[in-house]
């Protein structure tokens, strides 16, 4: 039995979404804070509402994210991201879940837009 770290794929995937073009802070904070809020749903409308590639981006990347994770129990199942997203509200532990994978990899790309900005200040 394989035991897969959470924690770190979620680090991965903030890693990943604070290297798409048009991804900055206010971005990945106006994210989190309708996650939060709102809940995974609204974070998916919010990004399609959005538009533009970045926000495109950042939502096939969570979508996919969910897709695959957890291995062997994915919390998204099938193509289109609002019908899995309906599937995955009649379990609310999967719900909570997937909202909790992806907070944290919002933090962890909010962390890294911030480490890069303080070492390109660091460089003038």
């Amino acid at each position: 039995m394989t035991v897969e770290n959470l924690d770190l794929e979620c680090a991965k995937l903030g890693q990943h979404l604070s290297g798409e073009d048009g991804v900055d802070e206010k971005f990945l904070n106006d994210a989190l804070a309708v996650l939060e809020e709102q809940g995974v749903y609204a974070f998916f409308l919010y990004l399609k509402a959005r538009g533009g590639q970045s926000a495109d981006r950042a939502s096939a990347t969570c979508a996919e994210f969910l897709h695959r994770m957890p291995q062997g129990s994915p919390l998204l199942h099938g193509g289109d991201v609002f019908a899995s997203l309906e599937s995955l509200s009649q379990n609310l532990d999967d719900l909570l879940f997937a909202r909790d994978l992806l907070r944290q990899a919002l933090v962890y790309g909010r962390y890294h837009v911030k480490a890069r900005g303080a070492s390109t200040e660091g460089r003038r």
